[in-house]
């Protein structure tokens, strides 16, 4: 009899599909929680390790190694360094001298980005709302250079705050920080829902893009990523204040590039797909919104790492992306062909 190969939370949850024992346990416990196998399809190339976030909860890390030693015959088996499929290869140097201010930073594909931009020896401006989960995301990357700066970027003394931890000198702004909305038509859309979306996802950046843009000026280069979202190119993904604030930060992007192209700075936008952050949605989802996109939503190719959606946003700020202006950089798994 052919010895089975160990599994691990970093196998892929395709590879745990197709195990002869991993498989059954984990349909097993998908059926425990009202879920079948075939609704995993976008997630199939990711490690099981994203289930936890993928689940919000719903699926802890306990959950997780049991799993696993169940698979492995009572036994923990030794962790790979990496995961299966895809690995993040940091370029040595690529942001070396350079500030960048990255928003969104605590959590998701801010931290990721904020972490890569440290790791490629950036000095990193990180900024959200949650000091604690800053400060833990900080203490993360020992050695490297990351400013923390708790700031609400709706507010302009938050702004004024950014700024003046960044410095005479800005290299580049990833603009992450966003917000889901409740999935509302126009016709249910509150004022209230409205409002918080439009400040988080759309006045927050353009404030902050407003009060880089002299510094970048001043040095003849400079480069802004804005995160938009599948959003942004269809009316099929999300609700409408989500996705008008998202069509709205394409219209930011390209003028802002037309406008300042000329003095050497690059102005970008990147709209991801499926990505698997576990941000939670808010509370009473529109169900007349929710059961329109469904069938769309559940149509999605594959689902994201923040990590490689970091990938695609360091590639734009970077010299890499160089005489890339006004663009917006579809990171969807081939979403926005469908």
């Amino acid at each position: 009899m052919t010895e089975l190969q160990p599994i691990t939370a970093r196998s892929s949850i395709g590879r745990w599909l197709e195990h002869p024992v991993g498989g059954g346990l984990l349909r097993q416990l998908l059926a425990a929680s009202g879920t079948v196998a075939e609704t995993l399809a976008p997630v199939h190339n990711l490690p099981l390790q994203q289930m936890v976030k993928l689940s919000q909860g719903q699926m802890s890390q306990e959950a997780i190694d049991r799993l696993v030693i169940s698979a492995n015959g009572g036994t923990m088996p030794d962790q790979p360094e990496a995961e299966e499929g895809w690995r993040e290869k940091v370029t040595e140097g690529r942001f070396h001298g350079k500030t960048v201010i990255v928003t969104g930073a605590a959590s998701g594909i801010g931290r990721a980005t904020a972490s890569r931009i440290a790791r490629e020896g950036g000095h990193v401006i990180a900024v959200d709302i949650s000091r604690e989960r800053l400060q833990e995301m900080a203490e993360s990357l020992p050695n490297h250079h990351v400013v923390v700066v708790t700031a609400d970027i709706t507010k302009q003394e938050a702004i004024d705050s950014i700024i003046a931890a960044a410095g005479d000198r800005i290299d580049a702004l990833a603009n992450v920080a966003g917000i889901n909305d409740d999935f509302s038509p126009a016709g249910e859309t509150t004022d209230a829902m409205w409002d918080k979306v439009m400040a988080v996802n759309l006045t927050g950046p353009f404030k902050l893009l407003r009060a880089v843009i002299p510094a970048m000026v001043n040095a003849k280069t400079g480069s802004v990523v804005n995160v938009a979202s599948e959003a942004a190119l269809r009316g099929n993904s999300s609700g409408n204040a989500y996705t008008v604030s998202k069509h709205s930060i394409i219209g930011l992007t390209k003028s802002a590039a037309f406008m300042y192209g000329p003095e050497g700075i690059r102005v970008n936008a990147i709209a991801p797909g499926g990505v698997a952050t576990g941000i939670p949605m808010p509370p009473n989802m529109s169900k007349y919104g929710s059961g329109r996109l469904q069938p769309f939503q559940a149509a999605i190719p594959s689902i994201a790492t923040a990590d490689q959606i970091a990938a695609s946003i360091t590639f734009l700020l970077s010299d890499d992306g160089v005489n890339i202006n006004g663009t917006v950089l579809a990171s969807d798994g081939g979403w926005s062909v469908q």
